[in-house]
């Protein structure tokens, strides 16, 4: 029996990936304690050579492979970019924190290259197998990465929330793929719009299927009603670990929600709207209004990113191309503000201290003047204030909710977004018009400091001139759907 041998040049950065994690999963065995930051420069290494890899096979035309199971298309192309800079900027963050910890292991470099290699599988994947496969090797570092800190009572709580919560959210999203593969006869993506579009499928069996699909996306996401993992995990986990979570797997979950919905179900699009409809009201009010009371920065901002993920939810609603090019607009621009604003708090963690509470930030700007504006910029490009990027992201998000007749979204989007202010600006005023707690300035490395520059100025920077980021996502989109 002949078997073809499937084209390996589209898989070439995910293949190198998996042979790069394992690499320096052995290399680590032969390197002290003292040398651990050989392994951390053998990681960064192999994100820069991926990097490199994606960009010179970059092509413009999608290119299947796998028996159509797997492509490499500008979409893939441009988040799989996005996912592994993110993930070189956080590890650059967290190198300080991980060794005041000792967690600055080979394990945790390995598992977060693991980690990267599922979320590249995600962004690629064309069948729901390919999906499901990339999902659950994503999901599978990060529940061993939370529970790393095993003398911490709170990270392995939340290691069990996430792990319980995210079997079951797996558990949903199998049993929808399956009612779509019972109602239209294939799990390629292709092929089932086509069976939609031909009206060949059970549109009953169809449509409770799209609702566990729905479910279990939305837990990924982290929206309304399936964030009660959000904070705990937040608050629960290492910094470095929650910076992680909250930023490049944003980035594989909104690659999820474009290949299932807008590739493979676009033809129900009325059905699929709703639904986001009404994850997103819930997710900008209870994200809005709980992060108010916190008094925990990590917990505010895991709130935060629930009301975030809302607005990303209101450009993808609007099921057509403008809406999903905003919507990826919005979530790199989101993942820049968070590595940011969890950045700054590893920067001003040390040993023994968590820098996690607002009380930590009084005085800030009397310690570190530097590093307090830079804080402010990402306080305020989260809370949409112009000229910064998270403005821009959130004014073109709602200019696409408003051109498919969804005025009233738009304005409660609107309302919503001036409920979160309160809680951004009251960083800044503690920052600013409070009395430090702890005279001693921030002990960042000055490489930290450079990185950490670039980061808030680019907000600034990309708020000022969002037009080569927003071409740059258009393209991809419509090269790709």
């Amino acid at each position: 029996m002949n078997v073809p041998i499937p084209d390996l040049a589209p898989a070439v950065a995910e293949l190198f990936m998996l042979a790069a994690a394992c690499a320096v999963l052995l290399a680590d065995l032969f390197v002290r304690d003292a040398r651990r930051w050989i392994t951390l420069a053998l990681t960064q290494c192999v994100l820069a050579a991926c990097v490199v890899i994606v960009v010179v096979t970059a092509g413009s035309r999608p290119e299947f492979t796998f028996s159509m199971m797997f492509v490499d298309d500008p979409l893939a192309d441009a988040l799989r970019l996005c996912i592994l800079v993110s993930v070189a900027v956080l590890l650059a963050y967290s190198r300080r924190y991980l060794a005041d910890r000792d967690m600055f292991r080979g394990e945790f470099m390995s598992l977060t290259l693991f980690a990267v290699l599922g979320m590249m599988v995600m962004v690629s994947a064309n069948h729901f197998i390919t999906l499901y496969l990339g999902l659950e090797l994503l999901s599978l570092s990060l529940y061993a990465m939370i529970a790393l800190q095993r003398d911490s009572a709170t990270a392995t709580e939340a290691a069990m929330k996430y792990f319980v919560l995210g079997a079951l959210a797996s558990g949903m999203l199998l049993y929808g793929m399956s009612m779509v593969y019972g109602a239209t006869g294939s799990m390629r993506l292709d092929e089932i719009a086509t069976a939609i579009a031909r009206g060949e499928a059970n549109r009953i069996v169809l449509v409770f299927g799209l609702v566990f699909v729905v479910a279990g996306l939305g837990f990924k996401l982290g929206v309304v009603p399936f964030h009660m993992w959000v904070p705990d995990v937040y608050h629960g986990a290492p910094t470095a670990v929650t910076l992680l979570i909250g930023s490049a797997p944003k980035i594989a979950a909104f690659a999820f929600f474009i290949r299932i919905l807008g590739d493979s179900m676009e033809g129900l699009w009325p059905d699929w709207q709703s639904m986001l409809a009404v994850m997103a009201v819930l997710s900008m009010l209870l994200g809005n209004l709980a992060a108010i009371a916190q008094t925990n920065l990590k917990r505010m901002l895991a709130y935060s990113s629930i009301s975030h993920m809302g607005f990303l939810l209101l450009g993808l609603l609007a099921g057509n191309g403008m809406g999903y090019t905003v919507a990826m607009f919005y979530v790199i621009a989101y993942v820049l503000m968070n590595l940011g604003t969890f950045g700054m708090i590893l920067l001003a963690s040390r040993r023994g201290f968590e820098a996690d509470a607002l009380d930590d930030w009084r005085g800030l700007s009397r310690r570190d003047p530097w590093c307090a504006f830079l804080m402010l910029l990402l306080m305020f490009s989260m809370a949409g204030v112009p000229p910064t990027v998270g403005f821009y992201a959130k004014f073109s998000v709602l200019a696409a909710v408003v051109n498919v007749d969804l005025l009233w979204l738009a304005v409660f989007a609107v309302m919503m977004s001036l409920i979160g202010a309160f809680y951004y600006l009251r960083v800044v005023k503690l920052m600013y018009f409070d009395d430090p707690v702890d005279p001693q300035p921030l002990l960042a490395s000055t490489p930290s400091r450079v990185l950490m520059s670039a980061n808030g100025l680019a907000v600034l920077a990309l708020g000022l001139a969002p037009q080569p980021l927003m071409a740059w996502c258009m393209a991809a989109i419509q090269r790709s759907l």
